[in-house]
Formats: C-alpha cells, structure tokens, sequence
C-alpha cells in the first residue's frame, strides 16, 4: 500500500508540475506614466478623442524567450478625457459609469511572430463581454517594452445607446488605440 502511495504521489508531482509557471515567467505592470489608451469617436459636425492616462494592465513575461502569455488591462470609465468636460461627464452619463465603472480585456489566446503580436480575448464594456482579436506592435530597446496596436468596436455590439448632438446621433463605430510601457 505504501508503494502505491508513493506512485500516486509522484504522479501527482509529475501532473502538477506541467501546469506551474516556468521559473523564467514573471508579472508585469504597466508603467501608469507612460501608458495611454484613447477613444476615437465621429458626429456629422465634427470628431473628436478621449484619453485615458490611468492604464492598469499587466503582462506574463517569459524572460527566457521574451515572450508574453498573457494581458490583462483595466480602466475607469470616468478617467478619459477629451478636453471638453460637458462631453466627458456626457460620456459618463451616456455610459452608465456609476453602474459599470470599468472597461476589462483579458487575453485568451497570444500569438506572436517577429513584432507583431495577435491578441485574443474578452472586452467588458457596458457589462457585456465580447470576443476581440487585436494586432499589437512590440517595440523592445534596453530595459523597455512598448506594445502599440489599435481596434475598433460598435457601441450597439455593447448595448449603449448613441450620444446625440443636436438630435443626430454619433456613430456607432469608436475606434481605440494603446500605447503601454512595461519596465524590463
């Protein structure tokens, strides 16, 4: 009995093992200074962008072939800013911000080949969650990583109604962008 235990336990060990992070892997946070994600939106009378300057999102690095495994990014409705504040408190309002306070991606799949990353995950937004595939361009120099990429996605997709200027809504496409810094 005791040596089936011993096989049992050593199986364990071996089945355990494929499923712990490698050595090499490590977490990394987004430099907040640095990082930006901004919305782009279109009216008949004129366009306009949001930024926002408080980027959460965090990578697994493997040191060792310098790849990542995975993202995940966070942000506050409320953060972004488009120069107009009447706009951006619309924004907040239109967007429901009190009762769905953040924008989540989290990948599910990464392929990578040379600079050029293909992101796929989950989008919550306006508590919806939708599949998303994002091209990203990684830029490495020293002890920096910078992943830029750009995506775009329908408000009705996530249920939010149109804001409308002057009784003509703006439309339903919002195209976003990222740019986010990771200390090596």
């Amino acid at each position: 009995m005791k040596t089936k235990t011993n096989i049992l336990f050593c199986l364990l060990l071996i089945v355990n093992s494929a499923f712990l992070p490698k050595a090499d892997n490590k977490k990394l946070m987004a430099d907040k200074k640095a990082s930006t994600v901004t919305y782009a939106m279109s009216h008949p009378a004129h366009d306009w962008e949001g930024t926002s300057k408080d980027v959460n999102a965090v990578i697994v690095y493997d040191d060792a072939t310098k790849s990542i495994s995975q993202v995940a990014v966070s942000l506050k409705v409320d953060s972004f800013d488009s120069g107009n504040a009447n706009r951006d408190s619309h924004a907040i309002e239109v967007l429901e911000g009190l009762k769905f306070p953040k924008v989540t991606f989290s990948s599910n799949k990464i392929r990578a080949s040379n600079n050029t990353i293909t992101a796929e995950g989950n989008l919550s937004f306006h508590g919806v969650t939708k599949p998303v595939t994002m091209t990203v361009i990684r830029t490495e120099s020293g002890n920096r990583l910078e992943l830029n990429g750009k995506f775009d996605i329908l408000l009705s997709d996530f249920n939010i109604d149109r804001p409308s200027l002057f009784g003509i809504k703006t439309k339903d496409e919002v195209k976003l962008s990222f740019k986010v810094i990771f200390s090596l």
